[in-house]
């Protein structure tokens, strides 16, 4: 039987830091520094669904895969500066997650 959301949480707020960057979960501020854009933007791009958050602190801090994080604002900031709309660069990233 796969483990209970609420179970996975709690594995995750245990880590210590260098555990949980060795696991590659992020805070968002290190995430948006990593990939050189705000953290308003990074919640920004959560609420409207193209990032998901991998899990929660203890304290309430988002925690961002990194590998995917990355993945997704890399191919969203070009996008974005050629003007295409989120909706167009949402349906983009879903259309290639499914290969």
């Amino acid at each position: 039987m796969p483990p209970k959301e609420n179970d996975r949480r709690k594995k995750i707020e245990k880590l210590s830091r260098k555990e949980r960057l060795g696991r590659g979960l992020l805070k968002i501020g290190e995430i948006a520094n990593l990939a050189g854009v705000t953290t308003s933007l990074i919640r920004y791009y959560t609420d409207i669904g193209l990032l998901r958050v991998a899990s929660y602190t203890k304290g309430g801090y988002r925690l961002y895969d990194r590998e995917e994080t990355i993945r997704i604002i890399r191919h969203v900031k070009p996008s974005v500066e050629r003007r295409r709309t989120l909706k167009e660069i949402k349906e983009n990233l879903e259309k290639g997650s499914k290969k």
